[in-house]
């Protein structure tokens, strides 16, 4: 449930926000009537409010000033301005400073939990970047100070949101540079337009000037028809060049016009159009070599630097992996629809020891891969992907196996008749209990074949047969095996050792 804070001089129009939000039941909501009353509150309250509607035009304090005061305390707190026709250019300075949006009175409540969804929606955004853990650096110094993690991250995207310089992104592959850039943009004045995402190592050279800049009808063979480039595509909202350091150089030099003269050519055109596209740029690539070697333009370099953030390669900060991890269960819970409540301390001391060369990236892929796979509440050793057990030396039979519980295995939704093959289920004596006397009461027949006709010792056997010949068919592969014979990972994993069986012997 988000805490909201409504702060207005006016009780009705309060009164009116208030009803309005009641009415999904998503909000706890509070009353300020003035800029002082409301830092009051959120400085002297324990409760940390998520969002902020505030007035421009208040005694004491006007909502300009709470405004100010509410980011320097905290830029986490989303701020949505309410503003009457007269005050409008307030409401759009107030944009600048750090406002999500504004609002024209009177307020319409389906206008504002729309407004109220987006701002919540560019807000995750923020969130998830915390496991990037950027840092912006000016002048060759941090400006972040010793804060919290999240607290770093909601500083860099309020200063990035009140200005128009390019930035520049640098980190290894998977460290999230292209999220870094989208809540750059989704949290600045320009989010209501278009983000348009290009990767500069993927576009052939002969075909990168018209990719960007568009071209004339005719301008080269095969040009049968009028092009728009990305340039024009993304006017007034944000073109984010990802790995810039592969951009061929003469494509450096146009690059380096439009960001100087804000203007661009289309390819066989003799027109030159105006941009109003901020750039994004992000590179794994070390372009101070590059400049030494020649392969990159200084120039550009500096024009695109102004802002650099830089994302720490994961194998870094392995003591950061935990929140990452739970960021990470809470997004495959919802995206799943399961509840999976956190990882086990021997599956965390696994993944603390990979190296990572994949970064958050490859992480990700992991959480999600134990998702698929886990039968428990909690992300175990037996539900990590093999590559990764193998890369790190753990041994799954060295492993001591879970307990599973008849409801772990009902939620989902193994046949009854896969459970009793695999031993997955134990009998109902229910069932049995109402006949007891009957059979009490039965006389002995007496048994003198050669048949072993124990029901257990059957079973037993049934299942040994059973997994060899799965883990033939599959190569050995436990994985695999699990997946495809229809067995919990786990389960799998106790029946091997109880029967001592040998999966290698299997990999053909």
């Amino acid at each position: 449930m988000l805490k909201v804070l409504v702060v207005d001089d006016d009780q009705g129009l309060r009164l009116s926000v208030k009803s309005a939000l009641a009415v999904t039941q998503r909000f706890e909501v509070d009353e300020a009537f003035d800029g002082v009353n409301a830092m009051e509150k959120i400085k002297g309250s324990d409760k940390k409010y998520d969002l902020v509607i505030l007035d421009v035009d208040m005694p004491r304090m006007n909502g300009l000033e709470a405004l100010r005061q509410i980011k320097e305390f905290d830029p986490g707190i989303i701020a949505i301005i309410m503003t009457a026709h007269a005050t409008l250019n307030d409401a759009i300075q107030a944009v600048k400073d750090g406002a999500y949006n504004y609002l024209q009175k009177p307020v319409s409540s389906d206008d504002l939990l729309q407004l109220i969804d987006k701002a919540v929606n560019a807000h995750n955004l923020i969130s998830n970047i915390a496991a990037s853990a950027p840092v912006m650096v000016e002048a060759g110094r941090k400006i972040i100070g010793h804060t919290s993690q999240m607290q770093k991250v909601f500083n860099i995207i309020h200063r990035l949101a009140k200005v128009e310089t390019p930035v520049l992104i640098r980190g290894a592959s998977g460290t999230g540079k292209e999220l870094v850039a989208k809540a750059i943009h989704y949290n600045s004045a320009r989010k209501d337009e278009k983000f348009v995402a290009i990767n500069c190592s993927a576009i052939p050279e002969n075909l990168f000037e018209s990719e960007l800049f568009g071209h004339e009808k005719g301008s080269f063979t095969g040009a049968d028809q009028r092009k728009i480039g990305k340039f024009q595509f993304a006017e007034g909202g944000t073109l984010f060049l990802d790995e810039v350091g592969d951009m061929p150089q003469l494509m450096q030099v146009k690059i380096l016009r439009v960001l100087q003269e804000k203007v661009f050519t289309p390819v066989g055109s003799n027109r030159e159009f105006p941009t109003n596209v901020r750039i994004i740029a992000a590179t794994n690539r070390p372009l101070e070599d590059m400049i030494k070697a020649g392969s990159f333009r200084e120039d550009l370099f500096y024009r695109l630097n102004v802002v650099p953030i830089f994302l720490p390669a994961l194998a870094e900060r392995k003591d950061d992996m935990e929140h990452m991890v739970n960021i990470f269960i809470k997004k495959f819970n919802q995206a799943h629809g399961k509840r999976i409540n956190g990882i086990a301390p021997d599956a965390m001391a696994v993944l603390k020891k990979h190296a990572w060369p994949g970064n958050i990236r490859e992480l990700e892929n992991v959480i999600e891969h134990a998702f698929v796979l886990e039968m428990s509440n909690i992300i175990t050793i037996a539900s990590l992907p093999e590559s990764l057990l193998i890369a790190t030396g753990t041994n799954l039979i060295d492993v001591p196996p879970l307990i599973e519980t008849a409801h772990s295995v009902a939620a989902v939704g193994v046949s009854s008749a896969a459970q009793a093959h695999a031993g997955l289920a134990d009998e109902d004596d229910s069932d049995l209990s109402a006949d007891a006397e009957d059979l009490d009461a039965e006389e002995i027949v007496p048994y003198s074949g050669s048949e072993n006709l124990d029901f257990n010792a059957q079973k037993e056997a049934f299942e040994k047969e059973f997994i060899i010949k799965a883990l033939k068919t599959f190569r050995g592969r436990i994985n695999q095996t699990a997946l495809h014979a229809n067995i919990p990972k786990k389960t799998l994993l106790r029946k091997i050792e109880k029967y001592g069986i040998n999966a290698k012997d299997y990999i053909n």
